[in-house]
Parts: C-alpha cells; sequence; structure tokens
C-alpha cells in the first residue's frame, strides 16, 4: 500500500518574507493521518487554522496567499512545492507572521528542513486526485489546462522579452516518473528585473528582496554574481511555483499540466474549474504498490 507521510519530529527555522521583508519564525510539526498541510499564524491568538486547499487562496499577486481579514499567510508556494516533491501529505505549519521566509528563492532548504525531520509513514492509504476528462483556463495568449495522464508531467512555456532569456530557454517539460523533483527542480530559484522593484515596492511586495534569495537582472545579463543553478533556471522556477500551486488540490494530481504564460492565479482558477465538475476527477489510493503510477512509487525514500 503507498502510505500517506508526515514528518518524524518538529524542526524550526527563521528567515526573512520576501514581500513583507519581515523576519519569522516557522516551525514544521508532525500531523495526524489524513489532516493534509495546516497553517497557523502563532502571532494571532485564537486565529483560525488555514489548510492548504484551492478555495482558501485569497490572493494571487506575484505569490498565493492563503487567508481571509489579517489570518492571511502568503508566499506557500515553494514550501508546498517541496512538501510535494517529498511526497509529505500531512504536516501543521506555525508561523509567527504573515509571510513564509523566503529562504534562497528556491524550494531547496525547505526540502533540507523536511529530510532533517525525517520523512515517516502513517498506516493510511495515501490519496491522490486523478483527472478524468480536459479541463482548461484562457486569458488572451495565456493558458493553463489539465489533462488525463497516468502519471504527473508538467509541460510549461513562459515568454520574457529580454537577451538571458533567449539563451536560457522559455520551455521546458518535466515528467516526474523520469525526472528527479530534486535534482532537476528543487533548487531553481524565483527572479525578477531591476526595474520592476520599485514598482513593486510601492505596492508593498519585494520589500525583502534581495540578490541572496532571486535572480535578479538589468536590461542585459544577470546580476547573481554566481550565475544561474540551471541553465533553465527560470522556467524551470515557473515549474517548481506550478507544482507547489497544484498541491493546493489537497493531494498528489495524477494528470498532466499544459501551461503558457500561466500563473499563480490562472494555476488557482484551473484547480477551481477541476473541483467545480466532479465528473472531471475522482479520488483514489493504491493497495498495491506496483498499480501505482510510477511517479508515486519513485517518491525520495525515508529519512
Amino acid at each position: 500500500m503507498l502510505r500517506q507521510r508526515t514528518l518524524k519530529t518538529k524542526i524550526r527555522t527563521t528567515g526573512v518574507g520576501l514581500h513583507t521583508g519581515h523576519k519569522v519564525d516557522m516551525t514544521l510539526r508532525p500531523a495526524a493521518p489524513d489532516t493534509g498541510i495546516v497553517f497557523h499564524r502563532t502571532d494571532l491568538p485564537g486565529a483560525a487554522d488555514l489548510p492548504a486547499l484551492a478555495h482558501g487562496v485569497t490572493d494571487t499577486r506575484l505569490a498565493t496567499c492563503l487567508g481571509e481579514g489579517d489570518n492571511k499567510v502568503w508566499t506557500i508556494e515553494h514550501l508546498m512545492s517541496a512538501l510535494a516533491g517529498l511526497g509529505i501529505d500531512n504536516l501543521h505549519v506555525d508561523l509567527s507572521g504573515p509571510e513564509l521566509p523566503i529562504m534562497d528563492g528556491s524550494a531547496g532548504p525547505f526540502v533540507f528542513l523536511v529530510q532533517s525531520a525525517g520523512i515517516e509513514e502513517q498506516p493510511v492509504p495515501k490519496r491522490f486526485v486523478r483527472v478524468l476528462k480536459p479541463i482548461e483556463v484562457v486569458q488572451g495568449d495565456k493558458i493553463a489546462r489539465l489533462d488525463p495522464y497516468e502519471g504527473f508531467r508538467i509541460t510549461l512555456s513562459i515568454d520574457f522579452r529580454h537577451p538571458v532569456f533567449e539563451r536560457s530557454g522559455n520551455k521546458a517539460t518535466i515528467d516526474f516518473a523520469e525526472q528527479s523533483y530534486l535534482g532537476e527542480i528543487s533548487r531553481a530559484r524565483t527572479f525578477g528585473f531591476m526595474q520592476d522593484v520599485e514598482a513593486m515596492r510601492a505596492q508593498g511586495l519585494a520589500l525583502g528582496g534581495t540578490l541572496d534569495n532571486a535572480v535578479v537582472m538589468d536590461e542585459y545579463r544577470v546580476l547573481n554574481p554566481d550565475g544561474l543553478r540551471y541553465a533553465d533556471e527560470f522556467v524551470k522556477h515557473k515549474v517548481l511555483d506550478c507544482v507547489g500551486d497544484l498541491y493546493l488540490l489537497g493531494h498528489p494530481l495524477i494528470g498532466a499540466f499544459t501551461g503558457h504564460k500561466t500563473g499563480h492565479a490562472m494555476n488557482n482558477q484551473l484547480l477551481r474549474a477541476l473541483l467545480a465538475d466532479t465528473s472531471a476527477y475522482e479520488q483514489v489510493s493504491f493497495e498495491q504498490q506496483e498499480t501505482a503510477p510510477a511517479f508515486a512509487r519513485l517518491l525520495p525514500a525515508f529519512g
């Protein structure tokens, strides 16, 4: 049986929010079977729990945000991506502020935290969401689509008019039965342009952004002294974001995602469209591991 997973023990870290610029303490704690991923604001006594689910998303400006009113949790997508990549089903996430720490701008540090705490199997079957028919969201030349596929595959393309992107590649297809999330995706960092920083900060965004937690470009080149981690790091970071956004289904996805110029908003709209059509998906579990899609059988080993 493919079993649900949580952590063996709790683990804590401290960092700075990418958009708020505020220091935040974060603790990851084991959770009981069928809990899901649940966020808690420890600085707001009595605040409601925030389950990491598509219908709980309230803002998608340059990040995915859960919550309502003052009880918000910003920039959850990198942690959610790491949890999806490691097959973590159940987890409590305690935060001392409104935004997750950005760490180095990728999912890599969150992967390290989870592996340091250790991964534990739980005595209940892991549940998946299997796509049964195509679902599509279109906005002009932007598209986000889900299709039936007995695995988990993401095909993503971006379109930035910039010399660096012309060299790095604007399209990627990742089939997680054949390519490793940890090796190919998890270390890809968020990115931005110097000319956009002033406008974003006027909106209260990117206040914590630095060359230590983002790839930054001027009009011609990458400004980070160490360059890129992957030749196609930009589009791979978009894949990383997409993995995190799709995990807001509450379960791993069995299906194929195709996106062109998509982002957090369209990803969330696509999930809502899928969930609104009960004939478009089903929940499944696998009593025999050999009957599960290959990507599910290849999840990283326990820490």
